[in-house]
Formats: C-alpha cells, sequence, structure tokens
C-alpha cells in the first residue's frame, strides 16, 4: 500500500527542551510493507517514508505502536498517526481523501496485527527522484506532439493551458483536476463543451478564444461556475446568443465576447453587479438592452457592431386590449413578488416572467408593451470606453419598453420637449 503526500515527522520531545518542529511538510512516498527484524528471522509490518533527502526511507514498526489516529481533517486529505515508539506524530497532507482513507485503514489493521496475507502490501524499496517532486501546479502545452496520450495530467494542477493542439472536444481527463484554478484552451477546433466543466469547483478563469463555438450553455451557467468564475473568454468564437441563465454567473469580473455573431447581448445583463472589463466588438449587435444602464465599468468596448441610429418614433407595438389575464397575473406576481418557480406554474411560464421588462413608470410588462431605442452616452456606465465607430462616437441604442400607450405618448411628449430646448 503506497500513498503520496506531504508529511512531517514530529517529534513529541522537543518541546520538552524547549526546541519546536518546523511546522510544514515534505512531499514523500509513504509505503505499508513487510521487512526482517534486526535478527532477520522474524518479518514485522512496517512503515516507510520517503522524501527527495531520503529515498532510501526512515522505518516505523506498526504492530501494537500506534497509539492514535486523528483523523477529523480527513476529507481535507489531512491526518496525523501518533506512534508509540519512536515519540513521534507523522502529520499527513495534501493527500488524495480516498486514497489517505485506503492507507489509513491498512495501517489500522498492520496495527491490530492482522494476517499479512490479508493486507495489501508493498515492496518496501527506495523511490525513485520524480516519485517524491513537489506536486506541479502549471502546465503549459502549445503543440499537438507534446499532447499527453498515455499518461495522466498531474492531478494537482491549479493552472492549465493546451493550445494550438487542435482539440475538437475538451479531454474528459482535464475534468478531474478538482484544484483547477485556469484553464485555457485557446486556439483549438472545440465546437461544444461539456457540462461537466461546471463541476471543476475551483475555476476562476475560462479561456475559450478562438475556437469553433456555437453554444454555451444553460447548464454552466446553473452549475458551480456560478461562485467560482471570475474570467470568461468566449472571443473569436461563432455563437449567436447567450442562454437566459448566463447572467447567473454573477462572479464574473472580466468578460470578452469579440469577433462572434451575437445579435443581443443577455436581457438581464445589469445583474453582473461585479463586471468591471467588457468587450463586445465586432458582433451584429443593432442595440443594447434595457438592463445594460444598470453597469458599473472600467472598461468597456463595442467597436464595430452595426449599431441602430434610435429614433423614439420608430417603435414595436406589442400590445392588445384587452390584456390577457395571464399578461394581467404575470404582471402582479412580478409587482408583489410573489414566490414562484416550475413546481407551481409551468415552466413555460417561469421563462416569461425571468424576461419581464421595466416600464419608465416602474411597473413591469411581460408579453404586451411597446418597444424602442434611445441614445445613451456609454461614459454613464463605464470608465473607460472604446470608441463604438470610425466618427468618434461613444453613444449607443439601449432598448426601452413601456407598459402602456400613454406611457409611451409621455415618453414622446418629454423627448420632443428636449428636442425642442
Amino acid at each position: 500500500m503506497k500513498l503520496q503526500c506531504d508529511v512531517e515527522v514530529a517529534n513529541r520531545m522537543l518541546p520538552t527542551i524547549g526546541l519546536k518542529s518546523r511546522g510544514r511538510g515534505t512531499r514523500a512516498v509513504l509505503s505499508i510493507g513487510k521487512h526482517l527484524d534486526k535478527t532477520g528471522q522474524r518479518s514485522n509490518v512496517y512503515l516507510m517514508i520517503c522524501t527527495a533527502k531520503d529515498r532510501a526511507g526512515s522505518k516505523y514498526k506498526l504492530k501494537d505502536n500506534i497509539e492514535k489516529f486523528f483523523t477529523k481533517f480527513v476529507e481535507e486529505g489531512k491526518a496525523t498517526v501518533r506512534l508509540k515508539e519512536p515519540a513521534v506524530d507523522i502529520c499527513l497532507s495534501k493527500a488524495d481523501a480516498n486514497s489517505l482513507k485506503n492507507f489509513l485503514s491498512v495501517a489500522r489493521l498492520a496495527e491490530r496485527g492482522s494476517d499479512p496475507g490479508t493486507i495489501p502490501l508493498s515492496k518496501l524499496t527506495p523511490v525513485r527522484a520524480r516519485e517524491v517532486e513537489q506536486p506541479k501546479k502549471k502546465l503549459t502545452i502549445v503543440s499537438k506532439k507534446d499532447y499527453p496520450l498515455s499518461s495522466n495530467f498531474p492531478y494537482s494542477l491549479e493552472q492549465l493551458q493546451v493550445s494550438y493542439c487542435k482539440l475538437s472536444r475538451v479531454d474528459m481527463r482535464m475534468l478531474s483536476l478538482k484544484a483547477l484554478r485556469k484553464l485555457d484552451l485557446s486556439n483549438n477546433h472545440i465546437k461544444k463543451l461539456p457540462a461537466t466543466i461546471g463541476d471543476l469547483s475551483c475555476l476562476s478563469d475560462l479561456v475559450l478564444h478562438n475556437n469553433h463555438l456555437e453554444a454555451f450553455s444553460d447548464a454552466l451557467c446553473l452549475s458551480s461556475l456560478q461562485h467560482s468564475l471570475h474570467l470568461l473568454d468566449l472571443s473569436h468564437n461563432r455563437l449567436r446568443a447567450l442562454p437566459a441563465h448566463f447572467c447567473r454567473l454573477r462572479e464574473l469580473v472580466n468578460l470578452k465576447l469579440d469577433n462572434n455573431e451575437l445579435a443581443c447581448l443577455p436581457f438581464h445583463v445589469g445583474r453582473l453587479s461585479k463586471l468591471r472589463y467588457l468587450s463586445a466588438a465586432h458582433n451584429r449587435l443593432a442595440a443594447l438592452p434595457g438592463d445594460f444602464r444598470k453597469l458599473s465599468l472600467e472598461n468597456l468596448d463595442l467597436f464595430g457592431n452595426p449599431f441602430i441610429q434610435p429614433n423614439p418614433l420608430n417603435h414595436t407595438m406589442n400590445l392588445t386590449f384587452p390584456f390577457t389575464l395571464q399578461e394581467l397575473s404575470s404582471r402582479a406576481v412580478v409587482k408583489l413578488r410573489i414566490p414562484h418557480g416550475p413546481h407551481l406554474i409551468p415552466a413555460h411560464l417561469c421563462r416569461d416572467l425571468e424576461v419581464a421588462k421595466i416600464c419608465d413608470c416602474g411597473n413591469t410588462c411581460i408579453s404586451f408593451y411597446i418597444k424602442t431605442a434611445v441614445s445613451v452616452n456609454l461614459h454613464q456606465v463605464s470608465y473607460t470606453v472604446v470608441l463604438v465607430d470610425d466618427m468618434g462616437g461613444t453613444d449607443a441604442p439601449v432598448e426601452q419598453y413601456f407598459c402602456s400607450l400613454s406611457c409611451y405618448l409621455e415618453f414622446l411628449d418629454s423627448s420632443i420637449q428636449r428636442g425642442v430646448r
């Protein structure tokens, strides 16, 4: 039985002579196996610890020699084995939790003197240098010939870049790297993202620049990425739209959407309250969602989009009288903040409520409204603004909704008065 982890062997007698242990572990390989005693006649089960400085290893007898196991933090890959002789504490950390549990189970059996034939033992031999190297945290692969086909990625990786390897899909081996904080798969041929990327609970940076992506799934927006993702780079892909729940990624600080085929930004983009850097240059945006005005950015780049020239008189009217019962009840649900969900009402009604529009008067509208666009200076939402067009402008059209004809006429009247002034 073997285990790779960090180990500190702390002598319990040191404090009695005024000394302290170092308090930090060294990368090691622990083995449990049989070894002949000094007489060479009997074999006992020993625990051997091999480090880079001591590859031959130090051995500790296990039978009737363990005073106590400390396993409170075993789920975090930590445990301590207290020996009677010598009086040391073997402190284990940075271990795989399941492997650690199995290792401690074998140590318990050996301590009780169980038949060695029933215990999975290892040969107590010196280790190779690479087995006791410090865990690798960063790996960069920028050539197809360097891509590992027969070996796994180091489990300890926190940063992984795999670029220019012509990957057509995400390698599932990457999705087992639970410590991964940054994943860069730029400059490949990836068309679809697996939902299991959302299981990487530590992932803060996801770079997918220059791939063949056609969609970003709702499942990813509802995964643990909601709580961890700070940077998302989807630039230079083939995205035509972003999912309805995209704005659940509320920890986003930096979002790159340049050079796609986006006809609109997410309806509730204003909910990305932590967003500071947004670039969506060279898309197909005709106007920005009304929620856009809630953003507070440091840098904004919307250059190269075919923005329309806003005219309050140009409008889309989706009004019929009287309003349907469904429209009236939906407006009431939003206005009164009545709890709702797919367990209470049909899923399609939940989706309608998710994109409820807000009128200038503060009321909401669902399926019945008047829509137009108004010009907004982007400096209202961002400290730095890249010019929107070659003419040096920083204005862009923003959608505006009205719940009734009277609200729209009042808006037109105020617009005409401002024009006269």
